[in-house]
């Protein structure tokens, strides 16, 4: 699977975004190690402390999965680029510290992080 693939995945999940609050919808998804995708979009809440990130959205559904080794993850918003917060590197840490992060308003002009050029020090046990 190709990087724009997986961007048009992420671009596709955006609909299902539920952001009453900010309206800025995030759609993400998330390639395993063994080729399989799972996409998350944002879910805001009342208590804004309650609401998640698209990015965890997607990972949380691997993991409950039984997946835990990732390889890319694609991230498309309603507007700009939707780079990831820093929570939810410091959560992508803790399973892919070397995942690659594609971002871009479109898939014409997509770019390509490590998430250890988004989080140089993350956290590990």
């Amino acid at each position: 699977m190709d990087n724009r693939e997986l961007f048009r995945m992420a671009l596709a999940a955006l609909p299902n975004a539920y952001a009453p609050f900010s309206g800025f919808r995030v759609g993400a998804a998330l390639l395993t190690e063994e080729g399989k995708v799972f996409t998350g979009v944002n879910v805001e809440n009342s208590s804004y402390g309650g609401t998640i990130c698209a990015e965890r959205t997607a990972a949380v559904k691997a993991v409950s999965e039984g997946y835990r080794s990732f390889s890319r993850l694609a991230v498309a918003a309603s507007e700009g680029i939707g780079y990831p917060c820093g929570i939810c590197r410091q959560f992508l840490y803790e399973f892919a510290p070397e995942l690659e992060i594609i971002l871009g308003e479109d898939e014409e002009h997509l770019q390509v992080y490590t998430l250890k050029e988004l989080l140089p020090e993350g956290f590990r046990l």
